[in-house]
């Protein structure tokens, strides 16, 4: 059976011409986390901005900045969502996002491993694949600031950088062009179990899951879940065919998220590259 699913992998790789490696995913990841704690406008996310900058333009994509300041309970807050597009011919375009923010916990060091290094982990290696890819489409990746919530989450408290860019999007035309927006988020941890999140677009949503069946990935997405909100939220409310992957159940009643215990060790190759996988053969579905 393992060796099964290693040879579907495989031939799924050689046809999308791409190799997504879960152990580099991982080393970005680790890199994202090592300037430490990174809440929106700190040093330490300055720090990681630049660090994605500069790794994506080591590949063939076109890079802007979509900085804004946010209104949040302790203050005007500059944000800066990053957006990588890598150009195609067809006029639509598939969007892959996650959030690379942690959640501002002052008194505590929470280093957000999983819950903002993990979906900054998987975006990068995707921009370090993609240009060995053949696709149609546009195909973007957007790095979100500003998804935590600083006080108790609520509409206006959370998804800043998503949020602005949906509007953004839906004034410049951009967002007509969308096939599809998925969104990664909390997804390395080494007991890997994706929930259905059932505020997501039904169709996406079977789509994904059954790629992942035939990749031979079936136990790690479930068939149960519930509905939470996300950074495809904005999304959806603009009509965008959306899908929000996370795995909700972190530790032992999800006792690592939110704490300090959401560190690198909590975290898997495998699991990395599971969702990385899954993702490059859906972009290829959606094309057909």
């Amino acid at each position: 059976m393992q060796r099964s699913k290693a040879w579907l992998v495989l031939w799924a790789s050689l046809a999308l011409g791409a190799d997504f490696s879960g152990t580099s995913a991982l080393e970005y990841t680790r890199k994202a986390v090592a300037f430490g704690p990174r809440p929106p406008g700190s040093p330490a996310i300055h720090k990681l901005q630049a660090f994605i900058e500069t790794q994506l333009k080591s590949t063939r994509c076109e890079i802007s900045s979509d900085a804004f300041t946010a209104a949040t309970p302790v203050g005007n807050v500059s944000m800066q969502n990053i957006i990588a597009k890598f150009p195609g011919k067809s006029g639509r375009a598939t969007v892959i996002t996650g959030h690379y923010d942690s959640k501002s916990m002052p008194g505590k060091i929470f280093l957000g491993a999983n819950d903002g290094g993990s979906s900054t982990g998987v975006l990068l290696e995707l921009a370090r694949v993609l240009p060995r890819t053949s696709h149609g489409d546009d195909i973007y990746l957007v790095f979100f600031d500003g998804e935590e919530a600083y006080g108790q989450w609520s509409e206006a408290d959370s998804l800043y950088g998503s949020r602005h860019l949906a509007d953004r999007w839906s004034k410049d035309g951009t967002l007509a062009k969308i096939r599809a927006l998925i969104n990664v988020d909390m997804i390395g941890d080494k007991d890997l179990g994706i929930l259905q999140e059932m505020n997501s677009s039904p169709s996406l949503r079977l789509l994904v899951w059954d790629t992942a069946r035939e990749l031979g990935y079936g136990n790690y997405f479930l068939n149960s879940g519930f509905a939470t909100e996300d950074d495809h939220m904005p999304f959806l409310q603009h009509g965008v065919n959306a899908l929000d992957l996370i795995d909700f159940d972190y530790g032992p009643n999800n006792e690592n998220w939110h704490t300090e215990k959401d560190t690198m060790d909590k975290l898997s190759a495998h699991s990395l590259e599971v969702v990385g996988n899954v993702l490059l053969n859906v972009i290829h579905k959606l094309e057909k």
